[in-house]
């Protein structure tokens, strides 16, 4: 569908940038307070839970949440889930997921937006401010030292989000649906338009995914090599 929404125009660019400039201000003020203090990562939690109650009760009432769509079966909305509960539990195995999921899912997600309405209509409003804050709270985590992703995560993400793609892609040959587009690429640009056609971006999606997740582990890999 085409938008009024332009690619790295001053609005995507301004929506852009509000993530690594958040980030970092809520990390630079978790750093001054005490670990154990948990108010402010608990709060950006229930932001993100409150926006997708507020998301998904706005579709029900406009007869919208109808099955088998508008279900929470793309990536971002399993990423937008682990963020949630790693936020409020720093459970390590929950974000050692959301880690990579929102840093080379979501955020790609951000980059080339699939827009279906004008910008700036609710959903999109919704749409920006849900993956912004994503991305934020991930990048908030690993800044503030509150977590980070531990030796051996890549391989264990790769074989959850293998297991979830097998998940949704059963479900859309069942109920012809296009889940995280794995059976048809999404109608507007997107970065799957440099990786061939079906089924082939599929398989070459997997090599790009292993790939962001090591470069996104590498950091942590040469910081602990220096402490070794």
């Amino acid at each position: 569908m085409t938008t009024n929404f332009h690619l790295l125009g001053l609005a995507h660019l301004t929506i852009l940038g509000a993530v690594p400039l958040l980030a970092a201000i809520l990390a630079a003020v978790q750093r001054q307070l005490s670990p154990e203090f948990r108010w402010l990562r608990v709060g950006l939690a229930a932001i993100l839970l409150s926006d997708s109650a507020l998301y998904y009760g706005y579709l029900a009432s406009h007869v919208q949440l109808t099955f088998p769509d508008h279900l929470p079966l793309e990536l971002c909305d399993a990423t937008l889930c682990l963020i949630i509960i790693a936020l409020f539990t720093l459970n390590p195995k929950i974000f050692d997921l959301a880690y990579y999921c929102a840093l080379a899912g979501t955020s790609m997600a951000l980059l080339t937006p699939d827009l279906w309405e004008s910008f700036p209509s609710l959903s999109t409003v919704q749409f920006f401010f849900a993956h912004d804050l994503v991305v934020t709270a991930a990048l908030y985590l690993v800044w503030s030292r509150l977590a980070r992703p531990r030796p051996g995560s890549v391989g264990r993400a790769m074989l959850a989000l293998n297991i979830f793609v097998a998940i949704v892609g059963t479900f859309d040959l069942i109920f012809k649906t296009n889940y995280m587009y794995l059976l048809a690429k999404p109608q507007n640009a997107s970065l799957l338009d440099f990786l061939g056609p079906w089924p082939w971006y599929i398989v070459a999606s997997e090599g790009v995914a292993f790939g962001l997740f090591l470069l996104l582990y590498l950091p942590f890999r040469q910081s602990a090599s220096k402490v070794t």
